[in-house]
């Protein structure tokens, strides 16, 4: 049981560090935003790679969010049941969701994207933009890593679950 305390601390720990750090994209956007509305307008500057790197901000913000929103409870569920049932009935609900759609999503996703991203890599695809940033082939990289944090924390919520399920089983003497 130890160790899978330690295991929910360690995958909790990354989301809650990754979440500290992406939670500061939001503000980066939207300075990044401002700078392109004041260049284009203000001076007739055009700043592509800055309206890019809004995207990749963007892209990165949803794909590494996503293990992070799943960490804090933050996915869409139909709160008004769930909140309903007892602890024990959310454990089996959680347990089940994670195994039957977020584990097999996330292993969907991983694999479906590999060919895509190695293709990306080796073609080293830069923006067909002039003046894009030349690292689209970093930004396609975060699908199969979202799909590894993703899961990640789905089996840290999967032992959560088992956490309750175990504690709340009366024990024959």
């Amino acid at each position: 049981m130890a160790v899978l305390i330690s295991s929910i601390r360690l995958l909790d720990g990354l989301s809650q560090r990754l979440s500290h750090i992406i939670g500061w994209l939001p503000l980066l956007m939207a300075l990044l935003t401002v700078l392109v509305v004041v260049l284009r307008y203000g001076f007739g500057i055009g700043a592509i790679a800055a309206q890019e790197s809004v995207i990749y901000l963007h892209g990165t913000l949803f794909m590494l969010g996503a293990s992070c929103t799943l960490q804090m409870g933050g996915h869409v569920r139909v709160d008004v049941l769930y909140q309903q049932f007892s602890a024990r009935a959310r454990a089996w609900i959680d347990a089940l969701g994670h195994v039957i759609f977020t584990l097999p999503l996330c292993a969907l996703v991983g694999f479906a994207s590999q060919d895509y991203v190695v293709e990306s890599w080796v073609a080293r695809e830069a923006s067909p933009e002039p003046g894009g940033i030349p690292a689209v082939f970093i930004l396609k990289t975060l699908l199969p890593v979202m799909a590894m944090l993703l899961a990640l924390q789905a089996l840290s919520e999967i032992i959560k679950a088992l956490k309750i399920l175990v504690s709340e089983v009366p024990h024959r003497d």
